[in-house]
C-alpha cells in the first residue's frame, strides 16, 4: 500500500471513529436526560402560600417576601423555618426585628413566572425586601440566558419601582446535583454558569442586589453529599442553611443591619 493510499485509509478510519464517539456521546446524553426527566423529585410540602413570623411580639415589624421557583418555596424541606425565607426570617429577628415572611413562589416556575408572582406580591401588602431564587427550570427548559435576564430585569424593576429592595440569589451550580447522571451533569452546570451570569448583569442593571450562590456555595455542594436532599437535586436542610448563609449579608446590608 502506498503513502498516499495509507493516509487516505487512515483518515477514513479517524472518521468513522470520530463520527461513532460523536455518536455513541449523544446517545448517552440522550439517556441521562431522559432518567433525569424522568427521576422522581421532592414535591411542594409548603407551597406559596407560606407565611410565618419570626422576632419578638412588639418589635418593628420587617415584611420579607420569597418570590421563585421550587428552591423559594422550599422544596426538600417540611418546615418553614427549613427555607431559606425562614432561616433568614430567624436571622433577621435576631437583630430585634420582627419578621413577617411570606411567599409567591410556585415550584417549578421559571424567570417568564415572575410576573404573576410580582403581581401577587404588590397586591395587598407589599414588602419591604423580596428575595428571588429562580434559574433551575430555565436550565432544564433550555430558556435562552439572555431571554431569562430580561424577564428577570423586568421583576426586579417592578419591585423596585414599588420601593421594594430586591435580592437576587442566581442559578445555582447544577453540577452539584447527583441526581443527574455523568457527562450530562457537567454540562447542565456549563449552562447554569451563563445564564447565573446574566442574571448577575440583569439584576445589577434594574438595581436590585445579585448573589452568586454557585461561587459561593457551589463548592461545598459538590463535596458534600448532605447539602442535597433525598431526591437528587434540591437542597436539604443543611444545604438551604448555607444557602442562607450566603444570601444574608446583601439581605441585612438592605435592610440596614449589622452582621
Amino acid at each position: 500500500m502506498r503513502a498516499g493510499q495509507i493516509v487516505r485509509f487512515a483518515g477514513r478510519g479517524v472518521l468513522v471513529s470520530t463520527a461513532g464517539f460523536v455518536l455513541m456521546s449523544v446517545g448517552l446524553l440522550a439517556v441521562e436526560a431522559g432518567l433525569a426527566l424522568g427521576r422522581r423529585y421532592g414535591q411542594p410540602a409548603i407551597g406559596p402560600g407560606m407565611r410565618a413570623t419570626f422576632g419578638p411580639l412588639h418589635a418593628p415589624v420587617l415584611k420579607l417576601a420569597m418570590l421563585g421557583d421550587s428552591t423559594a418555596a422550599g422544596v426538600g424541606v417540611h418546615r418553614v423555618e427549613e427555607t431559606v425565607g425562614g432561616q433568614l426570617a430567624a436571622r433577621l429577628a435576631d437583630t430585634g426585628v420582627r419578621v413577617a415572611l411570606t411567599s409567591a413562589a410556585v415550584s417549578g416556575s421559571r424567570t417568564a413566572d415572575l410576573d404573576p408572582q410580582v403581581s401577587r406580591t404588590l397586591l395587598v401588602d407589599p414588602p419591604d425586601l423580596a428575595v428571588i431564587l429562580v434559574g433551575g427550570a430555565d436550565v432544564v427548559h433550555l430558556t435562552a440566558p439572555s431571554r431569562a435576564a430580561a424577564e428577570l430585569a423586568a421583576a426586579v424593576t417592578r419591585l423596585r419601582a414599588a420601593g421594594i429592595a430586591v435580592v437576587v440569589g442566581t442559578c445555582p451550580d447544577l453540577g452539584a446535583c447527583r441526581g443527574i447522571g455523568q457527562p450530562l451533569r457537567e454540562l447542565v452546570g456549563l449552562v447554569a454558569q451563563r445564564l447565573a451570569q446574566a442574571q448577575v448583569s440583569a439584576t445589577r442593571a434594574a438595581d436590585g442586589v445579585p448573589v452568586d450562590l454557585a461561587a459561593a456555595v457551589g463548592p461545598l455542594f459538590r463535596a458534600d453529599r448532605g447539602m442535597v436532599s433525598s431526591d437528587g437535586f434540591h437542597p436539604s436542610a443543611d444545604g438551604y442553611r448555607i444557602w442562607a448563609h450566603a444570601l444574608y449579608p446583601a439581605v441585612a446590608a438592605l435592610h440596614g443591619s449589622t452582621y
